[in-house]
């Protein structure tokens, strides 16, 4: 299509300027035409900034439900704007939640003689998820409102689009009938392969990571108990667990249990860190844990193979589709300490086999993504999309 204007609608947070990633993902996406962005700011204010794309970000609020009111709403409210005032004519949201405040835009405009097509994304368990991070009061009532806002979307919806083969079929259940492209979402795998090419065979010290959202349903405190484990054998290593307390009681009980373990001097907590900064850390590591309980994708799996570190994972959804058992890291039943134990303890002992497994990983990951392939499966979408205008 030419001349297209594409409106993205979704949770992710931005700030001007932007990081590097998001520079570069927005940068290689112009390549298709102008780019709109409804987000979130990184702070209470609302935004609006051009750096590539034009991007209205709404208050970053802590109550997850207030959040997507305001998406509701005020994002709804954006999205109209956008397709009457910049001619906007293909909206891709996010998720099936953002997915609803696209579908009401869309219909809004039609009676204004406004046609645009609706993209519907799924990047995770959008089912299940929101019961993984946090407590949820009523979940009854949830479980309810959550169905019905992913079904209007969905039946709203042109065009699908997942990221894995489990987020895929978990589309099709709910939708089929409706086309559905597949393919991971954006990183920049630059940085991480340059890590990795700095990665030394056997470094002095011994280093675990895990790099994630803090919320029950990435099973970091089965990480802490293997890790005490571990720890008791006698082998010397420290275990670094980077991202931010999106559910902050989770948080707290993850430091209480360090306590407990007594583990103080060995796990280094860390909020999330710049992409090259993570990169390093992970390639200095001997292993990244990815210990989740439901997944996507995992994308932090491939960001540590490139860095030719190999990963643990959980034998849940769109992990199995990365790591290949014993090849290119392991896989282990999720919420099995003792085979998580057993995998951490091959890697620490076993270092110079490790090292050939990253290697292995490494392989996997500079054929499993790239920038020109992510924007030619975009361009696929939205010219599937811009049929049904």
């Amino acid at each position: 299509m030419l001349g297209v204007r594409v409106c993205f609608i979704g949770g992710a947070q931005y700030k001007s300027p932007l990081d590097r990633t998001s520079e570069k993902k927005f940068r290689a996406l112009i390549q298709i035409g102008e780019i709109y962005v409804i987000g979130f700011s990184p702070d209470a204010k609302l935004r609006h900034f051009k750096q590539h794309a034009q991007f209205y970000l709404l208050p970053r609020v802590q109550w997850g439900l207030f959040r997507y009111l305001l998406m509701l709403i005020f994002g709804q409210t954006i999205a109209v704007w956008c397709i009457l005032r910049w001619g906007v004519h293909i909206l891709i949201a996010q998720s099936p939640y953002e997915g609803f405040a696209a579908a009401c835009a869309k219909i809004i405009v039609r009676p204004l003689g406004k046609r645009v097509a609706l993209v519907v994304e799924s990047h995770g368990d959008f089912e299940g998820s929101l019961f993984l991070q946090r407590r949820v009061f009523y979940p009854s009532v949830y479980r309810f409102l959550m169905r019905q806002s992913a079904l209007f979307a969905l039946r709203h919806a042109d065009v699908l689009r997942a990221v894995s083969n489990s987020t895929k079929e978990q589309l099709e259940k709910w939708a089929p009938n409706k086309p559905i492209f597949q393919f991971v979402a954006w990183t920049d795998m630059d940085v991480f392969l340059e890590a990795g090419a700095k990665k030394k065979r056997n470094p002095n010290e011994k280093m675990i990571i895990y790099a994630g959202v803090l919320i029950p349903g990435k099973g970091v405190h089965f990480l802490l108990d293997a890790f005490g484990n571990i720890t008791s054998e006698g082998l010397s290593t420290k275990l670094w667990i980077i991202g931010n307390s999106e559910n902050r009681e989770y948080a707290e009980m993850l430091k209480g249990k360090v306590e407990r373990l007594s583990l103080g001097n060995r796990v280094i907590f860390s909020d999330s860190l710049p992409q090259t900064v993570l990169a390093n850390l992970i390639a200095q590591a001997q292993v990244l844990v990815l210990p989740s309980l439901s997944e996507g994708l995992g994308r932090v799996i491939f960001e540590a193979m490139a860095c030719g570190t190999p990963v643990i994972g959980s034998a849940v959804g769109g992990i199995m589709e990365m790591i290949v058992d014993g090849e290119n890291g392991f896989l282990i039943p999720s919420g099995d300490v003792d085979s998580l134990v057993d995998r951490l303890r091959w890697i620490l002992k076993n270092p110079e086999k490790a090292y050939e497994m990253g290697k292995r990983a490494r392989e996997f990951a500079e054929d499993f993504f790239s920038a020109k392939g992510y924007v030619e499966n975009y361009r696929n979408v939205i010219e599937a999309a811009g049929k049904h205008i």
